[in-house]
């Protein structure tokens, strides 16, 4: 039988130290792969932060850029728009004062009788052309009743001349044109229910709409945003 022999207490010692080295070896090792495993899970979760804060951050100025942009052309298409609204207004001020100083003066034509009796004629002889009637009545002022009376008659002989055709008109003068017009006639037909107004404010009137775009095309020249043209 073999026989045990007893540990001394040197070799007691010993054991201990060995063992004692060996856990705390371990426990080191242990101790640093936790470490490593917690810098490295810390390390991700940082990476991961740092990451939503700057898509946070990306996304923030994206939209604020986005709308300084649609501030900024909000801005620019008003002051586009003020600036268009300044334009016309100023280009239809001066159109209204052309009118205003051709209205102004349109009573200067009478002063010369005989060229106001030529301008009376045409006047009259485009109503009749127009009504194509036998019997017409005239209105005009009460001022004008002599060299309507005149042009009348130059108007029935050429209408007569143009036409075969023979055309009577009578002055109305139960009912004249104001006093307060420049001049001109209206001719009346249709048994009063037709009739052309040939004063010279309606003739004003009808050439404000008729020039009107010619007028702004010579003052202010050519329209580039009009596509379409009578």
């Amino acid at each position: 039988m073999s026989q045990v022999h007893a540990l001394s207490d040197d070799q007691v010692g010993q054991e201990l130290r060995k063992m004692t080295a060996f856990i705390k070896q371990e426990a080191e090792e242990k101790a640093r792969e936790i470490q490593i495993k917690a810098d490295e899970e810390f390390a991700i979760e940082k990476s991961k932060l740092v990451r939503q804060e700057t898509d946070a951050i990306d996304s923030a100025y994206a939209k604020k850029f986005k709308q300084a942009q649609m501030s900024q052309q909000i801005t620019r298409s008003t002051m586009a728009n003020k600036t268009r609204l300044k334009v016309l207004g100023a280009r239809q001020e001066l159109l209204d004062e052309i009118f205003e100083a051709a209205s102004s003066q349109l009573g200067e034509a009478t002063h010369d009788q005989g060229r106001y009796k030529d301008i009376l004629k045409g006047l009259i002889l485009e109503g009749f052309y127009a009504m194509n009637e036998p019997e017409l009545t005239l209105r005009a002022r009460q001022a004008d009743y002599d060299a309507v009376r005149e042009a009348m008659g130059w108007a029935s002989a050429e209408f007569k001349h143009k036409t075969d055709k023979d055309v009577t008109a009578t002055i109305d003068e139960e009912n004249p044109v104001p006093e307060g017009s420049a001049g001109g006639v209206i001719i009346i037909g249709g048994n009063g229910k037709i009739d052309i107004d040939n004063t010279f404010e309606a003739r004003l009137t009808l050439l404000k709409d008729s020039a009107l775009p010619a007028m702004r095309k010579a003052l202010f020249g050519e329209n580039p945003n009009r596509k379409f043209f009578d």
